[in-house]
């Protein structure tokens, strides 16, 4: 029998596995990538009584990888918290989906473990724009202020590994990521004695302030569309971006356009936390498009679709 973990590169992908395997410890093969690389499942090769655990990915873009390993005999379970369209029923297939805006995967995993690893579910909803949610689940752990924001700057900063057009981009491969944190129970371990942390710190912070430099290039009543270059530090950047735009203006849609460096754009949505709806609908209507409610992307946007993107964004949020 074999055990493979299949888990997006972002903050919640990354703690929702963290978690599963500090309350079941186990030698798993790991699939993953850059955050965007969502199609994870196509890579997978499984046999009869294989186990596969999947995490924050859209079923509805994995479906027919997800179809072959069940007729193959593997037996799978799928925490996520994207639209899946159509959820099989299959006696090797447990799913724990919800698509409530205030829900992340890591928070999933943490009702299913019964907050037995509530700390590192709280720093992945941070790290998914979601501070309150994350504020309400830590109630429990009875942190300080101070310690809340340390969590947070956490969540942000292993979210911003994810992102990029290619591992290349990335500052550490999120598997290398996710052995890196194995050995921490505590988050509060980590940030304290993690060389890894410091790194992705210090480059948050260094892409973070190229990328307050850059003004929207359109901006209406109700949302705002910023372009950013087709360079390494813009496309690391790209959605923790969006996310810290969505923060200080609430009320406002925001899009994100990075510039890739063969034609088109990577582009970041977020719907206004105000409301957190709409996202995934833009997003879908373009062939790479998906996401979740409150924040989704496109993963090549043609120039010749940019006005078309432009037009519906506004529409969306009008």
């Amino acid at each position: 029998m074999q055990l493979i973990d299949v888990f997006n590169g972002d903050a919640d992908g990354l703690c929702a596995l963290h978690q599963l395997r500090l309350d079941e410890p186990a030698e798993s093969a790991l699939v993953t990538g850059p955050k965007r690389d969502i199609s994870l499942l196509k890579r997978v090769n499984a046999r009869a009584g294989d186990r596969i655990t999947v995490l924050d990915i859209a079923l509805s873009k994995n479906r027919d990888a997800l179809d072959r390993l069940l007729a193959a005999g593997a037996q799978v379970r799928y925490f996520d918290h994207h639209q899946p369209g159509d959820i099989p029923k299959h006696p090797n297939f447990e799913p724990h989906i919800d698509t409530d805006a205030n829900v992340c995967t890591s928070l999933l995993v943490n009702r299913h473990l019964q907050g037995r690893r509530l700390a590192w579910a709280v720093a992945a909803a941070f790290g998914d724009n979601m501070a309150a949610a994350a504020r309400q689940a830590a109630a429990p752990l009875g942190l300080s202020g101070s310690q809340l924001a340390e969590l947070q700057t956490l969540g942000e900063c292993l979210n911003y590994n994810g992102y990029g057009e290619s591992l290349d981009d990335l500052f550490f491969d999120p598997a290398e990521l996710y052995r890196l944190l194995r050995p921490f129970a505590d988050p509060f371990a980590f940030i304290a004695e993690a060389p890894a942390y410091q790194t992705l710190k210090s480059g948050y912070q260094n892409d973070m302030a190229r990328a307050v430099a850059v003004s929207a290039a359109e901006t209406h009543e109700t949302g705002r569309i910023f372009m950013l270059p087709a360079e390494k530090w813009a496309r690391r950047i790209s959605g923790v971006f969006g996310n810290r735009l969505a923060v200080e203006s609430p009320t406002q849609a925001h899009a994100v356009l990075t510039a890739k460096p063969e034609g088109g754009y990577v582009v970041s949505v977020r719907a206004p936390l105000a409301t957190q709806s709409g996202a995934d609908e833009l997003c879908g209507q373009f062939e790479t498009g998906g996401g979740r409610k409150g924040a989704a992307g496109i993963n090549h946007l043609s120039e010749a679709e940019l006005g078309r993107f432009v037009s519906l964004f506004f529409k969306t949020y009008g």
